[in-house]
């Protein structure tokens, strides 16, 4: 399939008039053809239009057609082939291997919601039966189901091309709830965004589809986006990005005449708790293991290990010894882009300019281009409350280590740390005293907990939760991976005393689609 440089609207090919761009191979420190046409106002209102159009009638499809129609993007993503590899790493410098797996997660997403949307529990079907002899006051027959909030808005995340992209999971669940999605590519991956962008748009086409259901912006710099958070006929938004980026949104979201919700992935540091029972246990392991997770993807990852917290003692030394070593063997990786390779190194030079941060070790230099070079650092738990700036996200591979003199001192980091997508607790039977007092802490703080492994790495299942307190998330509810998704695209509706042959097939008494109900308080088929 070719590239053209063209943006998706609808059905059409449009190409953009307010400027150009071109993707870059961070790699080779190179722009790669072809431009890309940017769009303004003009192509973000003809895309909100055509998806406002489209809701009624995608809502009213059957089920059965929308999980074909999921199965539909993730088949044509496959067929896609060595092609769509090879421009991901061109604009990236992931490794192929590294954006196979990204692709096949990407293709079970999707998979996933068509399974969800056939099974139907996410309709969260009610009835509650009229008791017309109840004194003083009779009840009414009433009936709930959820349905879609309408056309959503989604953003592109640089650092998963595929998974977090244009048919990530932001647009999987949306499309699941039954609302039109209207993307915006990120600029660091103009390409990839087209290729899958095409993939959906003949989805669309070849399920007899509203074309509206589907539309792909491109633009440069933040007015485009502005304009489709903005824009009426959206009603909800999904973004994984940075704080200040995020926080745009929200703030241009609750101005609207119309205020909507943003899901926006945020920042977060990912506190790792190193119990003493483990550290005595497999102190050396679980270095060994950190340090992996810490470089996993040159370290862009939203859940990499960006803080250690652990009590201070001999086992801890031996950790932060074996961390360092590990680490100085890394060499350092080209990053995403040229401007996040900048930000990366202001960050890990502040750092190591703090005082009362010591810089334990780096890895080995090397002249690729927008190149990170790997760095651990350690700090005391005093210093660590004291100074706000050490609690900032470094999106890279590195680490702080804060070490405490007491368990208060470890609880008080603990409750002190923002929101977070992950905790980590290290531990052995022996810590699970110290284990009880931290997890009401860390249930507060964090949207996933893992005991004894390392939170690079999120599933794809039905009990995922990737979500967190601000600021890892601007809404603390939800989760942009897992089944549960769904929920952020959908409202429900009560109907009360409607006539049977204009309820909602999920709400009829003869269950037409046989799906769980809860009805009068019993949960079943009937």
């Amino acid at each position: 399939m070719q590239i053209t440089g063209d943006m998706l609207i609808g059905g059409s090919a449009v190409r953009g008039t307010r400027g150009t761009l071109r993707a870059f191979d961070p790699a080779r420190n190179a722009e790669i053809e072809p431009t890309f046409g940017a769009g303004g106002t003009a192509e973000v209102e003809r895309a909100c239009e055509l998806a406002a159009r489209a809701f009624d009638p995608y809502r009213a499809a059957p089920l059965e057609t929308r999980a074909r129609f999921l199965e539909a993007i993730a088949d044509n993503i496959v067929a896609l082939g060595d092609a769509l590899i090879e421009r991901a790493h061109a604009e990236s410098a992931l490794p192929k291997a590294r954006l196979e797996g990204e692709r096949g997660r990407t293709v079970g997403q999707l998979k996933l919601f068509a399974a969800l949307v056939r099974e139907g529990r996410w309709l969260t079907a009610t009835l509650d039966s009229a008791l017309p002899e109840r004194k003083p006051q009779p009840r009414p027959d009433l009936r709930l189901q959820k349905i879609p909030v309408g056309p959503v808005a989604v953003f592109g995340a640089s650092n998963f091309p595929l998974a977090f992209s244009v048919a990530g999971g932001d647009t999987a669940s949306a499309f699941a709830a039954g609302c039109p999605v209207v993307a915006k590519a990120h600029p660091a991956h103009l390409g990839t965004s087209e290729l899958v962008g095409r993939a959906i748009q003949k989805a669309v086409v070849d399920c007899d589809l509203p074309e509206g259901v589907f539309s792909l912006l491109v633009g440069a710099g933040n007015e485009i986006g502005e304009a489709l958070v903005a824009h009426p006929a959206i009603k909800s938004v999904g973004f994984t990005g940075s704080r200040r980026g995020g926080l745009a949104l929200v703030d241009i979201a609750a101005k609207r005449r119309e205020p909507i919700p943003v899901f926006a992935e945020m920042s977060s540091v990912n506190p790792f708790f190193l119990l003493p029972g483990a550290l005595k246990a497999r102190g050396d392991e679980i270095a060994a293991g950190f340090v992996e997770s810490v470089t996993l993807g040159v370290g862009q990852f939203c859940t990499n290990p960006g803080l250690v917290i652990t009590l201070d003692g001999e086992e801890t030394q031996r950790f932060i010894d074996a961390a360092a070593q590990a680490l100085a063997k890394k060499g350092a990786q080209t990053m995403l882009t040229a401007g996040i390779a900048a930000a990366y190194k202001d960050g890990v030079l502040q750092r190591g300019e703090e005082r009362g941060v010591t810089t334990v070790a780096q890895g080995m230099a090397s002249d690729a281009s927008c190149a990170a070079l790997p760095a651990l650092f350690t700090t005391n738990a005093m210093h660590f409350l004291a100074t706000p700036e050490l609690e900032d996200e470094i999106f890279g591979p590195t680490s702080l280590i804060v070490i405490c003199p007491t368990i208060e001192d470890m609880l008080q980091v603990a409750r002190h740390v923002e929101g977070q997508l992950t905790a980590t607790l290290q531990l052995e039977a022996e810590d699970y005293p110290l284990a009880r007092q931290l997890l009401p802490v860390l249930e507060r703080k964090a949207g996933r907990i893992l005991a004894n492994g390392f939170p690079t790495g999120v599933e794809v299942s039905y009990a995922m939760v990737h979500g967190g307190p601000f600021p890892a998330t601007s809404d603390s509810r939800s989760t942009s991976v897992g089944a549960t998704a769904i929920e952020r695209f959908l409202r429900p509706v009560c109907y009360q005393d409607l006539p049977a042959d204009l309820l909602p097939e999920a709400l009829r008494d003869e269950n037409p689609l046989k799906l769980w109900r809860l009805r009068d308080g019993k949960l079943g088929r009937e």
